[in-house]
């Protein structure tokens, strides 16, 4: 299937990451000018684009900062210079640390910058769209939305926050061109989820025993997801939130 993303500026911020990468490299494979957004660990990033650049594509990276929402209209400035409007937002980063024990600084830190610094950088991307008549933004959630974990509480309400936003973009924007949706992935098998003291590999085989499909979700899965949604050929689906879980939400 041709997904029409050929030419298209897409932006994902979080790209140093597993699952970040995995929707760079998605997206770089369909023909798309890839815009890889980092905070903290520049190196991956660049490795990343070196990666996409040999193998005939096209990315560049840009630093966001969540906890600095007035950088979304650099980032956004930076990668129309080198590579033309977004057309392709996919709000992927998470500002750490958003787990317990969580103090007043750390709770309202950790909702400002993961809602307030990835909608800026929405805000920011916001007007290429509308002026081309085409835009898709996909906003990355998680499954501790519905499926709680007993850990911090910034997290999972600045994931349902997004949610939320998202329906009201979806709503607000369509008339653009521009669709909305947000992929909810399940416990997904990263670096982070193997080093991770209340994970690692034993919640992993945990996990995937209780799943329908028989294994976790990996990051390739999300970006599969994330890819249709945010690509010409989706051309109706708005608003929607998919989850990516292997179905283990109806097995809890």
């Amino acid at each position: 299937m041709d997904l029409g993303l050929n030419g298209r500026v897409v932006l994902v911020t979080g790209a140093s990451g597993d699952i970040g990468r995995a929707i760079a490299r998605a997206f770089a494979a369909e023909g798309a000018l890839v815009a890889a957004g980092w905070h903290s660990n520049e190196e991956r990033a660049l490795a990343l684009v070196d990666s996409i650049n040999q193998a005939g594509g096209k990315a560049i990276t840009v630093r966001t900062d969540q906890h600095d929402p007035g950088s979304a209209q650099e980032a956004a400035r930076q990668v129309e210079q080198e590579l033309g409007d977004v057309a392709v937002l996919v709000a992927n980063a998470v500002a750490w640390p958003v787990a317990a024990p969580e103090t007043w600084e750390t709770l309202t830190g950790g909702l400002t910058a993961n809602v307030a610094g990835t909608l800026a950088l929405v805000d920011a991307v916001l007007p290429g769209m509308r002026s081309a008549g085409w835009g898709r933004l996909v906003l990355i959630s998680s499954d501790v939305v519905d499926q709680p974990l007993p850990a911090g509480v910034a997290y999972p309400a600045a994931k349902s926050a997004l949610e939320a936003a998202a329906k009201v973009l979806a709503v607000r924007e369509a008339r653009h061109g521009i669709l909305t949706n947000v992929v909810r992935p399940g416990f997904t098998l990263t670096e982070r989820a193997l080093t991770w003291p209340q994970f690692g590999q034993e919640a992993v085989d945990a996990e995937g025993a209780k799943t329908p499909t028989g294994r976790i979700c990996t990051p390739e899965d999300v970006a599969s997801a994330v890819a249709y949604l945010g690509s010409a050929a989706n051309g109706h689906a708005n608003g929607e939130v998919l989850s990516v879980a292997g179905g283990r939400h109806l097995t809890r």
